[in-house]
């Protein structure tokens, strides 16, 4: 099967993105200006919807924020007219990537193909031609991570030793198709990079990991830490050393739990299906934005920005590679945090903090019948460095109650430990009578792509329901 891989091109963005690394802000900006410009002006010019978004602005960085944001769901409501490729047809395209048999196969001969996981209730399907691969390649190539000896410097592929990648292989996903990409442009790794399904049992799993033997593996935090697990408890006998992750927000509970089970490196990065490559991490731990490919804009709930050191409510991407469909303003739902301050690494992109998607916080009623609001994130957190627990699931039932699924790979006794945390926790927020509920499960449901699913949406059976919108409602 052919592949897209256009070296010249990366070659040119590789030489590009050694200088950028240490430009001057300065620098950064110019390379960031001439850059949006460009993607400014083919999008007038080749996508009917992005003409009419950008009509009468002034192009460029100074006529960005004048540009409405744009959201997953509007786009592909209008995909045939935001693709600037008249050939490219969401009908077709949704029965391209219905059809496993396909994955990793070129579009048309020049385009690759990735569907989203729908974590924000609208899958999308987002399509790279070789220009834009190219890029991706080089960030992959140069900015995952600091080379730590001058092998991986000769080897930065680490080919002859045995790589894993462990999610979903069934769908149509950038994760997994670029891992086929790789398999077919160097066939030296062909037989020490396999891709594992998680979507078979864990023992299967755990089976298939052992034989193989990997000394790297590629995955997302929540497995990382359900293999870290059937580690400690003797089942999975590998011994990496180095895990890559990404995908979901890797917490410091979870990022001890695999570094301290295996004795690691573990290398974190921040991407998309809409953009592969947003952030890497430097040899001190922080995640640096790549600025020079990706404008990503911290704003609060009216869209403003909000100034570093403070959350973000969303995050706005603008794609600064992606000619064929274009990504001005588009919002990720992420949110994220701005350091503001100079990394001591000596890289001048800037540091941000990713702290996921914007989950829609809980609403409790407090003893004196006035709200309090439980967010997500810290409800996760709590479970994850008080409680010691990794693989659950929570939502809420009425005004009072919460309740938390515990997965399979929860010991039977940390039911207690759980209760008393999150009690502790809740009437530190001022809920003195919530009710917990604690179920265990087998499995817990994955996104279509094999992210966790932490915050349960779907109705159930039981219960009353919750009357307001976005919440777990239970019938």
């Amino acid at each position: 099967m052919s592949t897209l891989f256009d070296p010249l091109r990366t070659a040119s963005v590789a030489l590009d993105l050694v200088a950028a690394q240490h430009a001057p802000p300065s620098l950064l900006k110019a390379r960031q200006e001439q850059r949006l410009r460009t993607v400014w002006a083919e999008a007038c010019a080749g996508s009917a919807f992005y003409r009419e978004r950008l009509r009468g602005l002034e192009p460029g960085l100074a006529g960005l924020s004048a540009v409405a944001p744009v959201r997953r769901q509007e786009l592909m409501a209008r995909f045939d007219d935001w693709v600037c490729d008249p050939a490219l047809r969401l009908s077709e395209l949704r029965a391209f990537t219905a059809d496993p048999s396909r994955i990793g196969e070129p579009w048309l001969g020049r385009y690759l193909v990735w569907e989203s996981s729908g974590t924000s209730h609208a899958p999308g399907i987002f399509v790279q031609d070789a220009a834009t691969l190219a890029v991706y390649d080089a960030l992959e190539a140069l900015r995952r991570a600091v080379p730590p000896t001058w092998q991986r410097c000769w080897n930065p592929w680490q080919v002859g030793e045995r790589m894993a990648f462990v999610g979903v292989t069934t769908g149509h996903f950038a994760s997994v198709i670029s891992a086929q990409r790789l398999r077919q442009l160097n066939p030296l790794l062909g037989q020490s990079l396999r891709c594992f399904s998680i979507l078979q049992s864990t023992e299967a799993l755990v089976d298939e990991l052992n034989a193989f033997g990997p000394k790297l593996i590629a995955t997302y935090p929540s497995v990382g830490a359900l293999l870290a697990h059937e580690a400690l408890q003797g089942r999975l006998s590998v011994r990496p050393a180095e895990v890559w992750t990404g995908g979901e927000t890797l917490t410091p509970a979870v990022r001890r739990r695999i570094e301290s089970t295996w004795g690691c490196v573990l290398r974190n990065s921040y991407g998309a299906s809409e953009f592969m490559s947003m952030a890497w991490e430097c040899r001190l731990g922080r995640l640096h934005a790549n600025a020079d490919w990706v404008l990503l804009e911290a704003v609060d709930e009216q869209g403003r920005p909000v100034p570093a050191g403070q959350a973000s409510h969303t995050t706005l991407l603008t794609h600064l590679a992606n000619r064929v469909q274009p990504l001005i303003r588009y919002d990720l739902g992420d949110q994220i945090t701005w350091s503001g301050q100079p990394c001591p690494c000596g890289c001048s992109l800037p540091v941000l903090e990713v702290q996921g998607r914007h989950d829609e916080p809980l609403q409790m009623v407090g003893p004196d019948g006035l709200a309090v609001t439980l967010l997500p994130l810290a409800l996760s957190t709590v479970l994850e460095e008080e409680a010691g627990v990794f693989d659950f699931q929570f939502g809420q039932r009425g005004a009072h109650t919460l309740v938390l699924r515990l997965g399979s790979q929860v010991a039977a006794d940390a039911g207690p430990r759980c209760r008393s945390v999150l009690e502790r926790w809740a009437r530190a927020q001022g809920l003195q009578d919530v009710v917990l509920e604690i179920e265990h499960a087998k499995g817990l449901p994955r996104g279509r792509s094999g992210k966790a699913q932490r915050w349960m949406r779907a109705p159930v059976a039981g219960g009353h329901r919750l009357h307001k919108p976005g919440k777990w409602q239970i019938d």
